[in-house]
């Protein structure tokens, strides 16, 4: 695969990263771009080690030490735009917390003239198979809880998720880097409904990717589980829809009653995950704040796409 460039942002989990990096010393990227979030920059001497191994190989490491937390969508706006600058044709986007299955590149390099977004599939920490849901309900802007598990030969999708995606330069020329004011959460799924405007997604079998982070769960049907998360992320769960509404009404795809009906789902769904694995009422209380920030954003006058979408796509819709 030409100019490939593996982007990863990474935030006080060195643990974790030094076993992705393990894992990307068993592949051939161009280049690898690391975006450290820590303004203390706690992963730099595990990123010098693995500068001066890598370069051996003739592979290029760029670290990149961000100057306050920006946030995964922040970080992978840094490390997309740098890889860009310097050339990258492909774009292989990951968090610290997984690593690369061996001879994922050559599974994924067969995908290159299919599509310039391509969505590998990963294993869960325990090496059981990770469902992800790669349709999203775009009236209700949620995942569709009922795709399909299977994918083979590949199946058409319209999100992506920054764990693991292949993206092609000519798409980041279409709809820009990743809006950082993302911060974390939906930053991924609206970059993949971007590119649907202009693209097909697909969504492939091939394994790619294993996660390493272990998270308190709950079972469900099949593949399907309900994960624990913390209160900064319920928080950008919510205020990230008005984000959501406002990328969506560019293509006239925003209705204010499914869209309400999608935000109120959204909101049981995360009550549901409190009242089941978390149990802490106070967690209610990023849920509401969101909700009520998303409405700051959905109102803001001023608001506009973080970078240039071409015209091309919003004659479109």
């Amino acid at each position: 695969m030409k100019k490939l460039a593996i982007v990863v942002t990474t935030y006080k989990r060195n643990e974790l990263l030094e076993k992705l990096l393990d894992s990307i010393k068993t592949e051939s990227p161009w280049m690898v771009v690391l975006v450290d979030n820590d303004p203390e920059g706690g992963a730099a001497p595990l990123a010098l080690a693995f500068k001066r191994e890598m370069e051996k190989k003739g592979v290029r490491v760029y670290y990149e030490r961000q100057e306050e937390n920006t946030g995964g969508a922040g970080g992978f706006y840094a490390g997309v735009k740098t890889a860009y600058k310097l050339g990258a044709e492909w774009f292989w986007l990951m968090d610290d917390d997984v690593m690369i299955l061996p001879g994922a590149l050559e599974r994924l390099s067969k995908w290159e003239e299919k599509s310039p977004m391509v969505q590998g599939s990963r294993l869960n920490s325990d090496g059981t198979p990770f469902y992800w849901q790669y349709r999203f309900i775009i009236p209700l802007a949620i995942p569709n809880p009922f795709a399909a598990k299977e994918c083979s030969p590949f199946k058409p999708a319209n999100t992506c998720c920054f764990e693991g995606v292949l993206v092609k330069r000519s798409l980041v020329e279409k709809i820009g880097f990743p809006d950082p004011r993302f911060f974390i959460y939906w930053d991924d799924t609206t970059y993949g409904y971007l590119a649907s405007k202009a693209f097909n997604p697909i969504v492939v079998p091939d394994l790619i990717l294993q996660r390493t982070r272990s998270i308190n769960n709950l079972k469900l049907r099949g593949n399907r589980r309900l994960n624990s998360t913390s209160d900064l992320n319920r928080y950008y769960i919510m205020r990230n829809r008005g984000f959501m509404m406002r990328y969506m009404s560019l293509f006239g795809d925003y209705d204010p009653l499914l869209f309400g009906l999608g935000t109120f789902l959204t909101f049981l769904k995360e009550l549901v995950r409190i009242a089941v694995l978390d149990r802490r009422a106070k967690a209610v209380f990023p849920l509401v704040k969101g909700w009520a920030d998303s409405r700051k954003v959905m109102k803001d006058k001023s608001w506009k796409p973080a970078w240039s979408i071409q015209k091309s796509i919003l004659e479109k819709k």
